[in-house]
């Protein structure tokens, strides 16, 4: 008879992730000759701390993984029987957890990394409840993985969370849900141990207060980001980011001069150029981002040939696949020229937000169309004004505003 080792600890490595025993030797800090004794076919128990590491990276019991208690009988290994098969099956004493390989991660990976792109393209009613469904296989996957593999689908899981957290903060206007949906994204952040990752999503919980002008609250979150981030570590790109976040909180709060200074640090940071590679989830923020949230920020300070000037520019920049910031921008730069005291150039602006927002549905770009509209009140018996009610007011986009 010929013995095949611990083909128990062998199968659950590679599940978790670790393809070689010098993978697993890395993790746990031991030699790979331990590991090898391990797969041996009589593994010695494990010792020391052990005893606890490896059930914790690999996701079961140490009998489960082919270990034999001190003092124990050794498990009987199978031998083939050339026996004819029972016409019923019996029925186990105890289920066998499912595993799954170590493939499931980037399966479900190359998901997420999909709804990331469509969140630009795509309807968020429609793209939502698909994100909601895969974070939900996210959390079943768990369950059924362990070790890197493990790791790899609660960071996608806490992605999903991400995703569909924005989607309902910034599409749906639904901050207390996307509150909530952040949190779990948080969770799952923890379980993959991605402190980058669980920066992005604490700077995102500082919208909701920051947006309802919670200056405490919003920086108390932003503070917990900072500290994540810097045991990243962080990118340029990505602690630009955060000065964005926190100017914008800054300024909905009212505190524009602070706001401005942490923009003009974010602007030293990109201009620095990064040392440090930024996560690929993060397709939310470049140069051209941070001069939008500094024209926004210009705009609330009064700075108003500053802020056309910065919102125009950032227009220019804008790229393909970037048509919800063009409402966004098209919006503040009406927003401009209403505070300007030229209400037909505000509403031409406004116009052409509306036009985008046809194509591309996007919450805050509607929200500036309308913060606009009240803007040129004292100008509502001109002809521009009464055709932007006309445009605002339409059948299409009336409904459309509604149902989403």
């Amino acid at each position: 008879m010929s013995h095949t080792g611990n083909h128990r600890l062998r199968a659950a490595r590679i599940a978790a992730g670790y393809p070689s025993q010098q993978a697993l030797a890395d993790a746990l800090g031991v030699g790979v000759r331990q590991v090898r004794r391990w797969e041996s076919d009589a593994p010695p128990w494990p010792q020391g701390d052990v005893q606890q590491a490896l059930p914790r990276l690999l996701g079961s019991n140490l009998t489960e993984l082919g270990f034999t208690p001190p003092g124990s009988a050794p498990h009987p290994r199978p031998t083939p029987r050339l026996t004819t098969p029972p016409t019923t099956a019996a029925v186990p004493t105890q289920a066998t957890r499912h595993r799954q390989p170590a493939s499931a991660a980037e399966d479900y990976l190359a998901v997420v990394r999909a709804h990331r792109r469509l969140y630009w393209s795509v309807a968020p009613t429609i793209l939502h409840p698909a994100a909601v469904a895969h974070a939900a296989l996210g959390h079943a996957l768990l369950t059924e993985t362990a070790g890197r593999t493990r790791a790899l689908v609660a960071a996608g899981l806490g992605e999903s969370h991400l995703l569909a957290g924005r989607i309902e903060f910034f599409d749906l206007h639904e901050a207390d849900r996307a509150a909530a949906t952040w949190l779990r994204a948080l969770q799952a952040a923890g379980e993959a141990d991605d402190a980058l990752l669980g920066a992005a999503v604490l700077a995102h919980t500082a919208f909701v207060p920051g947006w309802a002008g919670d200056r405490e609250a919003a920086m108390e979150r932003m503070v917990a980001a900072r500290t994540y981030a810097r045991r990243g570590p962080a990118s340029a790109q990505l602690l630009a980011w955060l000065d964005a976040v926190e100017a914008e909180c800054e300024t909905r709060c009212g505190h524009v001069r602070t706001a401005l200074n942490l923009i003009r640090h974010g602007e030293e940071l990109l201009a620095r150029g990064d040392e440090h590679e930024t996560p690929e989830w993060m397709d939310w923020f470049s140069a051209g981002r941070l001069a939008a949230f500094k024209g926004n920020t210009q705009l609330k300070a009064g700075h108003l040939p500053q802020a056309r000037d910065t919102l125009l520019a950032a227009l220019d920049a804008l790229e393909t696949g970037e048509e919800k910031q063009r409402s966004v921008l098209l919006g503040d730069l009406a927003a401009t020229e209403a505070a300007r005291g030229r209400p037909e150039a505000a509403c031409q602006y406004a116009v052409r937000a509306l036009d985008q927002l046809e194509l591309t549905w996007y919450a805050v770009g509607m929200d500036r169309v309308r913060e606009v509209r009240r803007a040129l009140t004292p100008h509502q018996q001109e002809q521009c004004v009464r055709d932007l009610d006309d445009r605002l007011y339409s059948w299409s986009t009336t409904v459309s505003a509604l149902s989403r």
